[in-house]
């Protein structure tokens, strides 16, 4: 057998590389961060930050394991996020909690499932908006949250819906949520609009009004992706829940009417100047070729999980 020998030159350099290595994921003994200073901050403060749990309502379909993988990179990087997701069938799928697996984030999540009913499911070639989504699945992580939740810690509900566009930033923001407030931002690429966003008062510390161009005569013509809450206000107004009983586009409303006004949101985002969030939209998937393997008795993705 030939001998390998090792040069004190490689060593040294090997032992370098280790020591940097070292530096860069334990420094003073806590997780630390290289990039931007807003997340090296919610790293070395992540034991103290509110703990926001994103809930997000999936269903199956061509493109869903493909857009829970890239919200499963925000959790990676973020220590204090908590992921409901909620599956619109009769039981939890093991495409969802094989991604949970690989994703490592088993303890930092929580799946739920609640099928929605026949009569509020889009049929065929329905336009996503002619029916309210998400509702029962959003209630159900509303149930659990008021169960489960420690009340004596201060936590923050968003509703993060799977196929919009999130800055980690977003998250730093978020965490500054007070007690008892609505936080609230702007949301690029909605409503018809650039964006949408809140319109403050001249210090910039309340919201005044907010620029919608579609029905703006709503109580708060905001998008989804527009605000989180501070989960006190869950607990305290047990009456808050999604309802399939109001107009389009009034899911919003329906929930914040029961847990603040106007004039309490809270302004995040830089004063409401900050674009953090996009309401993207995936478009829908062509199999037209999958098809036409399927009418042959034939698929792509045979043994596969896409």
């Amino acid at each position: 057998m030939s001998e390998v020998r090792i040069r004190p030159r490689q060593v040294l350099i090997l032992i370098i590389v280790f020591l940097v290595v070292l530096m860069m994921v334990h420094r003073n003994g806590k997780r630390t961060c290289q990039g931007p200073e807003y997340l090296q901050a919610m790293f070395a403060q992540a034991d103290t930050l509110p703990t926001i749990y994103a809930v997000t309502p999936t269903y199956p379909r061509p493109a869903q394991k493909a857009e829970l993988t890239r919200l499963s990179h925000l959790f990676m990087l973020l220590p204090h996020l908590h992921w409901i997701i909620v599956e619109d069938a009769n039981s939890t799928t093991s495409l969802v909690r094989n991604l949970l697996e690989r994703a490592g984030l088993e303890k930092r999540s929580t799946l739920l499932n609640i099928k929605t009913p026949p009569e509020f499911k889009l049929q065929g070639k329905d336009p996503n908006w002619i029916k309210p989504r998400g509702v029962e699945q959003r209630n159900l992580a509303l149930a659990w949250l008021r169960n489960h939740v420690d009340v004596d810690r201060h936590s923050i509900v968003f509703f993060m819906d799977d196929d919009n566009s999130y800055s980690t930033e977003l998250f730093a923001e978020m965490a500054k949520i007070q007690g008892g407030r609505v936080g609230v931002w702007p949301v690029g690429l909605v409503g018809g609009l650039m964006v949408e966003r809140p319109l403050l008062n001249e210090d910039r510390t309340q919201v005044t009004g907010f620029n919608a161009a579609w029905r703006p005569e709503r109580p708060f013509p905001i998008d989804m992706a527009a605000f989180a809450i501070s989960m006190d206000l869950f607990i305290r107004n047990p009456q808050a829940m999604f309802s399939y009983e109001v107009q389009r586009g009034y899911q919003e409303s329906e929930i914040l009417r029961h847990l603040t006004t106007r004039d309490q949101l809270q302004p995040l985002a830089n004063g409401c100047r900050d674009v953090l969030v996009w309401h993207t939209r995936t478009e829908k998937t062509k199999l037209n070729a999958e098809e036409a393997l399927l009418k042959k008795g034939q698929r792509s993705d045979g043994g596969l999980e896409v």
